[in-house]
């Protein structure tokens, strides 16, 4: 046996020195760089029982306090399922990698043949000799997509990081709406109390005791729908975060924060995001493994099989000593009806559709950076013009009108109409205030990357293409 198959145990042996090994963390080194570049948090992928209750004990320390978007965002990062199953997806990513860079197994066959007193045993090693001579152009395709799995891990923890973000503003601005309303129906109860007491008297017409009591109804279904709405937002939020139970004690701030002094300058935002956007990386990095694929495809398009053999048969015969034969068998296709012309146009093809979706993606890139810049400009400028403008004009109407009423000069209505009037700017201050960090949340998503997943793209022909291990 020691003399069969020499050159494919030779060949074995040499693209052994070269497999690929698993890494230490699964490839979970680049998400944690990308993540904390982008939005300076930390990840952590739980595999093992300490791991999972040094999260837990940071998760409880971030809940114990009034859950800010930061911290809010660091434990989604921490706590979330889906996101740690998207690891998952990485680690077995690596398994790829690892499998595509192994050589094939060598086969071995035994046959034993007797009759009339004679026998014949035969002993085969065969090896793929096309396989061995592909691995390193499969092996470094695998590497490629190795690292497009890596980046794709990073911008599922992106795209998490900005969905917790966004379901925060909104809980919390929900939350101020409630409060806000709360108020407002204490004070409208009252009021239509009085109405209906100065109707029953007479002392007021059915159309203005009619006009009060609308007013408490409305504010009545106002409320319960805002309450409504903070509990939905609540409970999504608590979905993102990965808590089990959303009533778990986890406190948010009562109000949004006002907007920064200034807004972010940006003159060169669709620089920085074709630069930074993490997606249109993996989309570059689709190009190159294709590109490499391709070229496998045409150096091999006209073979797909090569089989080498080493053959060892031993013969008795009763009639004569016995004696022994060595030798070797080689399989290979003839390129008759198909020369590898189908294969070659589909990876060629498959190549030109990336590249048209890598410049589309660019275009859309550079747009959305620059719509999304707009936005933020347009929201703070709004959201500004309430703080400094509208809600310190009102504030003033108010305290003019409590004068005018105290000296009655104005009766308790005409107050009450003001307040109906206030309550309407306090409101759209609020609106304006969540639609700025909504969109400021947004204009970091357009930057770095994170949005809302795009449909599944065409599969890839390198697994058509590309010869694989026994792909006979």
């Amino acid at each position: 046996m020691r003399h069969l198959a020499i050159a494919p145990i030779l060949l074995l042996t040499s693209a052994l020195a070269g497999c690929a090994s698993f890494s230490s963390d699964s490839g979970m080194g680049v998400v944690s760089d990308v993540t904390e570049k982008a939005i300076g948090k930390d990840v952590a992928f739980v595999r093992a029982k300490d791991e999972a209750t040094t999260v837990d004990a940071a998760v409880k320390r971030l809940l114990a306090r009034n859950l800010t978007a930061d911290a809010a965002v660091q434990v989604a990062l921490l706590n979330n399922k889906g996101l740690q199953a998207a690891y998952n997806e990485l680690a077995l990513a690596e398994t790829d990698l690892v499998a595509d860079s192994l050589p094939p197994n060598p086969t071995f066959s035994v046959s034993r043949i007797t009759g009339n007193g004679a026998s014949e045993v035969e002993r085969q090693v065969v090896g793929d000799m096309l396989a061995l001579a592909t691995l390193p152009a499969r092996s470094e395709i695998a590497r490629e997509r190795f690292r497009q799995a890596q980046l794709k891990a990073a911008l599922a923890t992106l795209r998490l990081a900005a969905e917790v973000r966004r379901a925060h503003v909104a809980a919390v601005a929900a939350n101020e709406t409630v409060a806000l309303l709360t108020d407002a129906k204490a004070t409208a109860e009252p009021t239509a109390q009085l109405a209906k007491k100065l109707g029953e008297t007479g002392g007021m017409n059915k159309l203005d005791q009619a006009r009060e009591q609308v007013f408490y109804a409305e504010i009545t279904a106002d409320f319960a729908s805002a309450r409504q709405n903070a509990a939905s937002s609540r409970e999504r939020l608590a979905r993102l975060l990965g808590l089990w139970d959303g009533d778990l004690g986890f406190r948010l701030p009562s109000k949004l924060p006002l907007p920064p002094k200034r807004p972010l300058e940006q003159p060169s935002i669709e620089v920085a995001a074709v630069g930074h956007r993490v997606d249109l990386q993996i989309a570059r990095m689709e190009i190159v493994a294709l590109a490499k694929a391709l070229d496998l495809t045409e150096a091999t398009r006209f073979v797909t099989l090569l089989d080498v053999a080493g053959i060892d048969r031993r013969t008795r015969d009763p009639e004569g000593p016995p004696f022994r034969e060595r030798g070797f068998d080689v399989q290979f296709q003839i390129p008759i009806f198909d020369g590898g012309e189908v294969r070659v146009r589909q990876a060629a093809e498959t190549y030109r559709q990336a590249m048209n979706r890598l410049t589309e993606k660019a275009i859309n890139v550079r747009s959305e950076a620059r719509d999304a810049y707009r936005v933020y400009r347009s929201t703070y400028d709004i959201a500004s013009h309430y703080q400094r403008e509208v809600l310190p004009l009102r504030q003033i109407i108010t305290e003019e009108m409590q004068l005018r009423f105290s000296s009655m000069q104005v009766d308790v209505f005409a107050l009450l109409t003001e307040a109906r009037q206030r309550l309407g700017s306090l409101r759209a201050a609020i609106d304006a205030k969540r639609d700025f960090w909504l969109a400021q949340s947004d204009l970091q998503t357009a930057i770095n990357g994170g949005g809302p997943a795009a449909a599944p793209s065409t599969p890839s022909a390198i697994a058509s293409t590309a010869p694989a291990a026994g792909d006979h």
